[in-house]
């Protein structure tokens, strides 16, 4: 036996699953639209304004701040693991990490997004 077998018979049945979990509820629905339904859910207030409005930058910063949060966390767990394999090459390539996200993190602290109001 394969001993792929099981992961491409997991694969396989999260496939299926996925796309059954997708399809089958649009199939079964029932289909009576009217204009309560249509409209965006605001707690039952009134909507005051049109939505597509542009988002302050203050969204965006946020955005990227967990993207830097991200890599950066996911990135130095398998680095501190190979460590000495990697040797002196390892250090270096890790010294350019930082510094690139040194320029991310300074980009941010400049557009204010560590200032939470």
């Amino acid at each position: 036996m394969n001993p792929y077998a099981p992961v491409a018979l997991f694969l396989a049945v999260a496939l299926v699953l996925a796309t059954a979990f997708s399809l089958i509820p649009g199939l079964l629905a029932r289909r009576k639209p009217n204009p309560v339904k249509s409209e965006a859910y605001e707690c039952g207030v009134e909507t005051t304004s049109d939505v597509s409005g542009r988002f302050p930058v203050r969204f965006y910063l946020v955005a990227m701040l967990f993207v830097v949060f991200d890599v950066e966390a996911a990135s130095f767990y398998p680095w501190a693991v190979e460590m000495h394999a990697l040797r002196a090459f390892g250090l270096l390539e890790m010294v350019v990490f930082v510094i690139i996200l040194g320029i991310g993190y300074a980009y941010v602290w400049r557009k204010g997004g560590f200032a939470w109001r």
